[in-house]
């Protein structure tokens, strides 16, 4: 590959990591107290540490969202962005053969 050459990155990795981004921006912004906030906060992060390495395995993101998902499911301010970020885990998945 030439030197200064862009790689371009896979729309669902970018998917992935804006969806998170905005799930992470919304939880910060969350007033009320949540008790499991801080395990939250660490997948989330996980995620977006596995979508920055490439193409990440499904079963761990998959893994992550429902972490996520349970620490956070229950907040319906909240919903909107768990929602994009479980769509983007999604994208991830191996294509379902048509009927």
């Amino acid at each position: 590959m030439a030197e200064g050459a862009v790689v371009a990155e896979d729309p669902r990795v970018s998917e992935l990591r804006e969806a998170v981004s905005r799930l992470r921006r919304a939880l910060a912004g969350h007033p009320a107290p949540l008790p499991d906030r801080d395990a939250a906060e660490e997948e989330l992060a996980a995620l977006d540490a596995m979508a920055r390495e490439g193409a990440p395995e499904l079963s761990r993101l998959r893994r992550s969202l429902l972490l996520v998902a349970g620490a956070v499911g229950s907040v319906s301010a909240l919903s909107p962005s768990l929602t994009a970020v479980h769509q983007a885990v999604d994208n991830f998945a191996p294509p379902r053969d048509a009927p």
